[in-house]
């Protein structure tokens, strides 16, 4: 070897070797970019058709998983005209064990998981009452197997109290049947960061956690979701994905259009270990369930792009 080849051999050396730890850095952080969170849909947007209208609009918007929360009208075989006054029972108390087989039945002859029912109580009377009717909607919960019950908190503070008795007695009640309970920011004693944690201390049970909302953060207090996420991401196990433009603004719309920031939101997600569902409720209801459709696959894929991209 020459000595100008030897110079211009470990200049090259020397040029690698300062670049390469660059490139390892870059590769180290588009390695770590993107997180596989199971993303499922809720059936919301579809609550002015039948259940097996929303059941089937689910699958063909490409989802795998659902949820059971919202309520919908129950239709005679053949009618078009919803029966007044009947409407899915789903994990509520009423239901019969012969209701909660078919259930099971509709939803997996689709192909699809699920994975949660809301729970369906009033917290006023004697808080006795109270506790007897979650208790029979977890054990309906562990019935259908699912992971999660969740409840929206409450409204009223004179319930306060009983709501979180109760809630004490159903995270160990459901914690023994195999079930996590979990509540989602949802106004009242669930409005904000501040009222979670405090709701969190009340019930005191390490089987209570959050299903973070960050569409209602904005609709019921108006605040930023990623600011209000930061002293509770530890506690969430769980997402609800919405979309809201502004305090008491309309939620059922396409990502995108309101003021979350769902990047944002799961950058502090990640961040705090999470690694949990991700459920889509907020969709643009169509003027037909295969608009609605089309719009929930929308949503699937903006959350797809988004989870690639943190």
């Amino acid at each position: 070897m020459n000595r100008r080849t030897f110079l211009q051999t470990t200049a090259a050396a020397v040029t690698a070797s300062a670049i390469s730890p660059l490139f390892q850095s870059a590769a180290a952080e588009s390695a770590a970019k993107g997180v596989s969170w199971p993303i499922g849909c809720f059936n919301r947007a579809w609550t002015k058709w039948s259940y097996d209208v929303a059941l089937d609009g689910i699958k063909a918007a490409g989802y795998k998983l659902t949820g059971l929360l919202s309520r919908h009208p129950i239709y005679p075989v053949g009618s078009t005209t919803p029966t007044p006054g009947q409407t899915e029972a789903f994990a509520g108390a009423e239901a019969t064990p012969e209701y909660l087989d078919a259930l099971h039945k509709r939803i997996a002859t689709r192909g699809l998981g699920v994975n949660m029912c809301a729970l369906r109580n009033r917290f006023s009377g004697p808080v006795a009452d109270v506790i007897k009717d979650v208790r029979a909607q977890i054990d309906h919960a562990k019935t259908l197997s699912l992971e999660f019950a969740l409840t929206f908190g409450v409204a009223n503070p004179s319930e306060y109290e009983n709501f979180f008795q109760s809630m004490s007695d159903a995270a160990a009640y459901a914690q023994e049947r195999g079930v996590k309970l979990v509540m989602k920011p949802h106004g009242g004693s669930s409005g904000s960061s501040e009222e979670i944690l405090a709701a969190l201390k009340k019930v005191n049970h390490p089987n209570f956690k959050i299903w973070y909302d960050a569409g209602n953060i904005v609709y019921y207090t108006g605040k930023d979701p990623v600011a209000e996420l930061e002293p509770i991401a530890q506690h969430v196990t769980g997402f609800c994905a919405k979309d809201c433009a502004g305090e008491k603004q309309e939620v059922m719309i396409q990502f995108g259009q309101g003021r979350v920031d769902f990047a944002g939101v799961f950058k502090k997600l990640k961040a705090a270990g999470f690694n949990g569902p991700i459920m889509v409720e907020g969709i643009a209801v169509g003027a037909t369930p295969e608009e609605t459709n089309t719009n929930a696959r929308k949503n699937r894929e903006f959350l797809e792009q988004t989870l690639a991209s943190i």
